[in-house]
């Protein structure tokens, strides 16, 4: 069941006003770098971060004379992700060259997969909020191919080669196993076009971390998706000219992508022009997309089979033990952990759409109790992320200092206002929470030190202390706050509480 906002809500250009005059047409294309030690078709390695060009050799340079040879794993990696993914497995493909020119290309062709994918027609059920029915999401092909490098652009404002002064090439990605994930046009997606593209690709990255494929880090690059929409008047069935949305990074920016590209789209329609093909530009700062390039189509790139490569037949035994060994899917995990930690459907749910059920996990096997791990994530980290714009998981904070947190407040060496001090330095980079605490001072009174503070605020506040004493509890407030102020929020109130009641009324 999809829920709707009245339109009365929404301007006409809006995304909710938009869509109630076409329908939208999403297309997604996710770029999935498989964790495996080595290149797609060279021993290189693929461990991240290394000095720019270090990783490389004549094979992954693409020198004349060098010969490539398949990474097992990688197929390995591949067929699993196609399995669970409800592909139907090739019993023979082979790899293709895409003929292109870029700067980050070393060989001007990537070694791809073309009419040929090892996996194809699959589909991914998918839970979206605010709907009571998954939405299923067919999966058109997952083939393999390699990684370009990285072009770096040095001397501009916004680190694109517009206004650069130069530009430098690190072929160390050049060569990584990649998989990509095409979808079928996702169509029926209503108002929730914007939802169900974050939904999905929340949901696959989840897939290929338990299947232990890669690590999925968007922030890195392992994971990165191509965000294609387009529109069509409402009653139509043709579809709309799409726009091709490249290397978005983050789970809130393809919903942002989506959401922003519906506006300008319908925008340009309503105008009487019409939707240019092309790939575009997502703009972290400001959630907005600009002009990249013409788009190309499939004969523009002059495939032709790999002749370095012998063709990949699967054997049909082989990929049923693959399958036999498949983890549980994250449904089913959700549904376990939940009942493992004592969670509702309504908290799994909201940990889903924050964007925190992993960081809540692992704050949980860090020690933390189940309902403060959930609260610390969803109650107060949340909240600080969104005032930064940027995801939870990209808080500079771990689960383990969370944990930690935690612990100090549970055995009361922090209150909870001190906590969330500790945790707002920690963020802001000064350091682990023990280190902060004691850089600070941050702790709670000791007994003495709040026995003198709940003395002096009777002292300082003699009409609200006779209150007390006549029987008005509710004057105890404000003793509580001068204490509490005494103590630069050190204090333990309801311990600053017990303390004032036994002066006055014990």
């Amino acid at each position: 069941m999809t829920t709707t906002t009245p339109a009365t809500s929404f301007g006409p250009n809006s995304y909710e006003g938009t869509l109630e005059r076409y329908d939208a047409v999403l297309g997604l294309e996710t770029h999935v770098e498989l964790g495996t030690a080595t290149k797609l078709f060279c021993g290189c390695s693929t461990v991240f971060g290394a000095e720019p060009n270090t990783q490389v050799c004549p094979v992954c340079l693409g020198l004349p004379g060098s010969l490539p040879v398949t990474n097992a794993k990688a197929i390995d990696y591949t067929v699993r992700i196609g399995l669970a993914l409800n592909c139907s497995i090739a019993s023979w493909c082979r790899f293709a060259r895409k003929n292109y020119f870029y700067p980050d290309m070393p060989k001007n062709y990537q070694v791809s997969q073309y009419d040929e994918p090892l996996c194809v027609d699959g589909y991914l059920d998918v839970p979206v909020p605010g709907r009571a029915e998954t939405y299923r999401v067919l999966i058109e092909r997952v083939h393999l191919e390699e990684d370009t490098g990285k072009s770096l652009h040095v001397g501009g404002a916004t680190g694109r080669i517009h206004g650069a002064t130069h530009s430098l090439v690190d072929y160390n990605r050049a060569g990584i196993p990649l998989v990509e994930i095409v979808t079928r046009p996702l169509v029926g997606t209503g108002p929730d076009a914007a939802a169900i593209a974050r939904a999905y690709v929340t949901e696959l990255r989840d897939l290929l971390r338990g299947l232990g494929v890669s690590d999925v880090r968007m922030e890195q690059g392992s994971l990165r998706c191509d965000v294609n929409v387009s529109l069509m008047p409402r009653g139509s069935s043709e579809f709309g000219t799409r726009s091709e949305t490249k290397n978005v990074n983050s789970l809130r920016s393809v919903e942002r992508a989506v959401r922003f590209e519906v506006e300008r789209q319908g925008a340009v329609l309503d105008a009487g022009d019409r939707v240019v093909q092309e790939t575009r530009h997502f703009h972290e700062d400001s959630g907005t997309t600009s002009s990249g390039r013409s788009k190309e189509e499939a004969q523009d790139y002059r495939y032709f089979p790999e002749p370095d490569l012998v063709p990949l037949a699967p054997d049909a035994a082989w990929v049923e033990q693959l399958r036999a060994e498949l983890p549980e899917p994250p449904g089913a995990q959700r549904a376990r952990f939940a009942e493992a930690n004592g969670f509702a459907t309504l908290d799994i749910e909201q940990m889903t759409n924050a964007g925190v059920l992993d960081l809540v996990a692992e704050t949980i096997a860090a020690g933390a109790p189940p309902a403060k791990a959930r609260g610390w994530w969803l109650g107060y980290l949340v909240g600080r992320a969104n005032e930064a714009g940027v995801e939870a998981s990209e808080l500079a904070i771990t689960a383990a200092q969370v944990a930690r947190i935690s612990a100090l407040e549970d055995d009361g060496t922090l209150t909870n206002k001190l906590a969330r001090q500790v945790a707002d330095a920690v963020i802001a980079g000064e350091g682990e929470p023990d280190a902060v605490i004691d850089a600070h001072g941050w702790k709670v009174a000791g007994e003495d030190e709040l026995v003198a503070a709940v003395d002096a605020a009777i002292a300082g506040q003699p009409d609200a202390a006779e209150k007390v004493r006549g029987g008005n509890q509710g004057a105890v407030g404000p003793l509580v706050g001068a204490v509490m102020k005494a103590t630069g929020g050190s204090a333990d109130a309801k311990r600053a509480r017990e303390l004032i009641l036994e002066r006055l009324t014990g």
